[in-house]
């Protein structure tokens, strides 16, 4: 035919597409309402060619009880009389918009909800900070929203309370339910409201005290165990950490907790566990500065990543089992790296190092091949990871006796 004719589920398809792409921006007032979606009336030529189709649009349409106004034309025509056919659909508004695809229940929601904090607070109302957060407006359950707006609430009227956040008087709160992805939005909407431009994280934004950044480390040697009251493992402030008098000749950087749990003592070393990205803190301990320090980590891109920022934060850090030898010989133990870090610079990786992280997230030696650390085995482990600290250390190169 010469013109398509849109039946109601075409419609439909068409609005939801529609529906998914502006939603949002529909909830805070944009878009130009009424909404006309022209059916596509045929001509008499293209009724003549194709009778029973264009009566089976015409009565599909005749059995419409969706939303919106359905707006009919006569057709007067020399061969085929007068016809009554459909022409456009007006569609009022996004609610009625909503309504037609199955989403006006969560549409009214989020528009209530967008109505009660507009109330609540001027400054949001027909703020793109709603639309960005259209889903928390329609799926949160009547206790979580209540639970956000007396939040929001509290720091609006205590913007430097210097609690902590278990400490805030707000019902329901607790820290398993504001960091279940609530940083951003809480932090989002108080921004907003104070209209302005306030920089920095979560706990910077709301005026509240931050949680101590710890550190687990583990002291391998007896003589700097007896400097420290004989403690060998201890998790700390890294504030705290950084006021130990321990002399340390080596500095163990391991990835998983489990592996440093289980290493031995090794003369003049400490070593430092699953710090992950938050190994940069390690620069803030000054009796690091200057001490050889060794990381073992999983044989894939974030552990190479990780290797980086180790390195930044330390300078001389040399990484022991994590070359493309290692890798290659324990193909049978690999297992696959959920998601691989992305592209980055990683200036701080040796040319053997960047080599391994390309050839990785090239896939070269299967999809998101990875070698994990505790896979290898124990024995061969613990020999190269305590050799690699006592020639860091010193110990080996000189002769020194073991303490």
């Amino acid at each position: 035919m010469a013109k398509k004719l849109l039946l109601p589920e075409d419609v439909v398809a068409q609005l939801r597409k529609r529906y998914a792409s502006h939603h949002q921006h529909w909830l805070v007032g944009r878009g130009v309402w009424p909404l006309s979606v022209v059916l596509g009336t045929p001509m008499e030529r293209d009724v003549a060619a194709n009778p029973a189709s264009v009566r089976s649009w015409a009565e599909a349409w005749n059995r419409w009880t969706g939303s919106g106004a359905l707006t009919w034309v006569e057709m007067q025509w020399p061969k085929l009389g007068r016809q009554r056919l459909p022409s456009r659909l007006d569609i009022a508004s996004p609610v009625e918009a909503a309504r037609i695809v199955d989403e006006g229940i969560r549409f009214m929601r989020a528009a209530e909800r967008r109505d009660d904090i507009a109330r609540r607070w001027s400054q949001l109302s027909g703020a793109d900070v709603l639309a960005r957060y259209f889903d928390v407006l329609a799926d949160y359950t009547d206790v979580e929203f209540s639970r956000l707006v007396g939040l929001v609430s509290w720091l609006v009227d205590n913007p430097r309370s210097a609690l902590f956040l278990r400490q805030l008087p707000v019902e329901g709160l607790d820290t398993k339910w504001i960091d279940a992805g609530r940083r951003a939005l809480v932090a989002d909407l108080l921004r907003t409201i104070r209209g302005d431009d306030v920089g920095g994280d979560f706990y910077e934004v709301c005026g509240i005290r931050r949680p101590p950044h710890r550190i687990r480390m583990r002291v391998l040697c007896r003589a700097l165990r007896s400097t420290i009251g004989g403690l060998r493992d201890l998790e700390a402030p890294v504030e705290e950490l950084a006021g130990l008098p321990i002399s340390a000749s080596c500095v163990l950087v391991v990835e998983n907790l489990e592996c440093g749990l289980a290493l031995p003592d090794i003369p003049g070393c400490v070593a430092f566990m699953k710090l992950g990205a938050s190994v940069k803190s390690l620069a803030a301990i000054p009796w690091l500065s200057g001490v050889r320090a060794i990381y073992w980590g999983d044989i894939d891109t974030h552990g190479l990543a990780i290797l980086e920022r180790a390195r930044a934060a330390l300078g001389d850090v040399t990484s022991v089992l994590m070359d493309e030898v290692t890798m290659l010989a324990h193909r049978r133990l690999w297992s696959e790296e959920p998601v691989q870090h992305g592209e980055a610079p990683l200036p701080e990786l040796t040319e053997a190092e960047r080599h391994m992280f390309d050839r990785l997230r090239a896939n070269a030696w299967g999809r998101n091949a990875r070698l994990e650390q505790e896979r290898i085995p124990w024995s061969d482990a613990v020999e190269a990871v305590v050799h690699a600290c006592q020639v860091a250390g010193g110990w080996l190169s000189v002769g020194r006796p073991v303490p």
